[in-house]
C-alpha cells in the first residue's frame, strides 16, 4: 500500500535524480578521502617516521602554528593519520598542557565532521567503507551507545576514523556520542601529549613514567570491559 501524508495524498517518492546526485556526492566524499590519505603520505611522510619534524613546521607557522595544528588534527584521522601520532606530535609541539588542549579541540572536532559523514553516507555505504567485520560492532552501539563509544575512545582497539563513521550509521543519538566522546578522549589525549613532550629526553623518568600510565589506562580500560555489564566484544 502506497504511503499518504496526513491530508489523504500519496507521499512523494525520491527523485531519480536525487538519488544519483547523492550517490555522486557519496563517492566524490570517499575519493577526496582517499586522495588526501595518499597525498599525506606522498607529501609528509617524515611526519609518520619522525613526529618530532612537525614541531619545525609549527614553528614556521608562527602565531597561526595552533589554528593549523587543531586544523589538521580535525581532517587528519580521515586521511587516516593516526590519532595517536597527532596527539604525541602535539605534544613535542606545544608540551603537554597546551599540546593536549589543543588535540582535544581539534580531535572533537574531527569526531563530529566524521560522525555527520557517517549519518549522511548512510549504514550500508559505511559497511562497504570500513567492512562488514564491524557489523556486530553496529549492533553493539545501537544498544549500549554511550558505553560502548567511552570504551572505546579510551581503548582504541577500532581505528578513530573507523569508528565515528560507524557511530554515525549507527541509530546511536548524538547526545551521547558527544559526551561519550567528550569525556572518552581526556584521558589519552593527556597521556599521549605527555609521552610527546617527554620524547624529548627520551630516557628520563617523565618518559617512562607516560608509557606507564598509558599502560595503566589501558589496563582500566580492560578492566572495565571484564566486569562491565555492558558486553564490548561478544
Amino acid at each position: 500500500m502506497a504511503a499518504v501524508n496526513p491530508i489523504g495524498t500519496q507521499a512523494p517518492k525520491p527523485s531519480a535524480n536525487g538519488s544519483m546526485l547523492t550517490n555522486i556526492l557519496k563517492i566524490a566524499i570517499i575519493a577526496i578521502l582517499l586522495g588526501g590519505s595518499v597525498w599525506l603520505l606522498i607529501a609528509h611522510s617524515e611526519w609518520f617516521t619522525n613526529p618530532a619534524l612537525v614541531k619545525v613546521q609549527v614553528i614556521q607557522w608562527g602565531a597561526w602554528g595552533p589554528v593549523v595544528y587543531m586544523l589538521l588534527y580535525a581532517v587528519g584521522p580521515s586521511f587516516l593519520v593516526p590519532g595517536a601520532v597527532m596527539t604525541i606530535a602535539g605534544g613535542l609541539a606545544f608540551g603537554t598542557k597546551w599540546g593536549s588542549v589543543y588535540s582535544l579541540i581539534g580531535g572533537d572536532v574531527g569526531a563530529l565532521v566524521a560522525f555527520a559523514a557517517g549519518r549522511f553516507l548512510g549504514k550500508s555505504f559505511v559497511e562497504r567503507v570500513v567492512g562488514q567485520r564491524f557489523e556486530s560492532m553496529l549492533r553493539r552501539i545501537a544498544k549500549h551507545g554511550f558505553q560502548i563509544i567511552l570504551y572505546l575512545r579510551m581503548v582504541p582497539v577500532i581505528p578513530y576514523n573507523a569508528l565515528n563513521l560507524l557511530a554515525g550509521a549507527s541509530p546511536i543519538t548524538f547526545h551521547d556520542y558527544f559526551w561519550a566522546t567528550m569525556i572518552g578522549m581526556i584521558p589519552g589525549t593527556i597521556l599521549f601529549a605527555f609521552l610527546g613532550d617527554a620524547l624529548w629526553h627520551p630516557l628520563s623518568l617523565r618518559f617512562f613514567l607516560a608509557l606507564l600510565l598509558i599502560g595503566a589506562s589501558v589496563g582500566c580500560g580492560e578492566i572495565y570491559r571484564r566486569w562491565s555489564r555492558v558486553k564490548i566484544d561478544e
